[in-house]
C-alpha cells in the first residue's frame, strides 16, 4: 500500500516542568523542527490541530504551542484536549481531524493516547488520512512512540541490557516497522531499546535524541532533522537472541545487532536498509 501522509516522530527536548514525572514535563519543541513541521504541511496557511492528551498540564502545552506556531505564522491551530473516548468519537472533533493538513500530538504519558484515542473512531480517521491524504501527523516524546504499532509503555532506563527492563503495548499503528524510543541520549534508553527489539527482531528500533526528528515518508524511507542523533537498532539479521528463553532479570546477549549513529540530512530506505549520509563536504542543514 502507497501511504500519501508523513510522519513526524520528535525526541522531545528538556524538561520544562516543576514535576519529576515525565506526565508534568512541558515539552519545548525548537523553531527549526516546527517550522520543518509546518512546511510538510503546506505552509503557514495549513490547519494544525494540537492534542495535548499525553500531559497532565493541557493548558500550559496548549499555550506553550499556540505561542510557537504563532512565532512561525500559523494563526489555524485548533486544541483538541481529548480527555475521554466519548471526545474521540464526537462528530466535531472528528471534523476537525477531516479538515486539518497537520496533527500534533504532545509530550507526557503515550499511554494516555492509545487509552483515549486508541481504536475509536478518531484512530480510525487519523489512519485513514494518513494512508490516502497528505496528512502530517508529528509528535514530541509520548507523542513520538505512540506511533507505532508496538509501543514502549515504560521501563527502566538504568538496568541495561536486562529482560524486564521494558514495557510494550498496543501502540497507534501509525507505522508497523518501527519501534521508537525519545529522550534518547539523555536518558540511557539503548538497554530498554535493544530489549524492544529483541522482543520483535523483525521491527527496527529508533532512538531519538531531544531536539532531533525524523520526516517519514511512505512508510518506507526518513530524514534526521534536528540538531541531535538517531541511534538506529536493526536486528533483522541476528545470529543469537536468547530474549524468548530467558527469565526476566537476566543479561541479554544478543549478536549482530546492527548499529547506526544518524545526524541531519541522514536518509534511511527502510524496504532496501540502505543508509545515505550527507556528504561531508554538503552545507548541514537547518531544519
Amino acid at each position: 500500500m502507497v501511504v500519501k501522509g508523513t510522519l513526524i516522530p520528535i525526541g522531545g527536548n528538556e524538561d520544562k516542568g516543576t514535576e519529576k514525572g515525565e506526565s508534568f514535563h512541558l515539552e519545548f519543541i525548537q523553531e527549526s523542527i516546527l517550522s520543518r513541521v509546518v512546511s510538510e504541511s503546506g505552509g503557514n496557511e495549513a490547519q494544525i490541530v494540537v492534542i495535548p492528551t499525553a500531559s497532565s498540564i493541557p493548558k500550559e502545552v496548549s499555550n506553550s504551542y499556540l505561542k510557537a506556531f504563532d512565532k512561525l505564522g500559523c494563526r489555524k491551530v485548533h486544541i483538541m484536549d481529548i480527555r475521554d473516548r466519548k471526545e474521540s468519537e464526537n462528530p466535531k472533533n472528528l471534523e476537525w481531524i477531516v479538515n486539518a493538513q497537520c496533527v500534533m500530538f504532545s509530550g507526557g504519558n503515550q499511554s494516555k493516547i492509545t487509552a483515549k484515542i486508541g481504536n475509536t473512531r478518531l484512530h480510525e480517521v487519523l489512519i485513514e488520512r494518513y494512508r490516502k491524504d497528505a496528512l502530517v501527523i508529528a509528535g514530541t516524546s509520548a507523542g513520538a512512540m505512540c506511533m507505532s504499532s508496538e509501543m514502549i509503555a515504560g521501563g527502566s532506563s538504568t538496568e541495561s541490557f536486562i529482560k524486564g527492563a521494558v514495557k510494550m503495548d498496543t501502540g497507534m499503528g501509525f507505522i508497523s516497522n518501527l519501534i521508537i524510543d525519545s529522550h534518547f541520549i539523555r536518558r540511557g534508553r539503548f538497554g530498554r531499546l535493544a530489549e524492544a527489539v529483541a522482543k520483535y527482531p523483525d521491527m527496527m528500533g529508533i532512538g531519538l535524541a531531544e531536539d532531533t526528528g525524523l520526516v517519514i515518508k511512505n512508510s518506507r524511507t526518513f530524514e534526521i532533522i534536528g540538531s541531535g542523533m538517531v541511534i538506529m537498532f536493526d536486528p533483522r539479521k541476528l545470529k543469537h537472541n536468547n530474549e524468548k528463553i530467558l527469565e526476566k532479570g537476566t543479561p541479554m546477549s544478543l549478536i549482530n545487532l546492527k548499529t547506526h549513529v544518524l545526524a541531519n540530512g541522514d536518509r534511511f530506505n527502510m524496504k532496501k536498509g540502505k543508509v545515505k549520509v550527507l556528504p561531508l563536504d554538503a552545507p548541514f542543514p537547518t531544519s
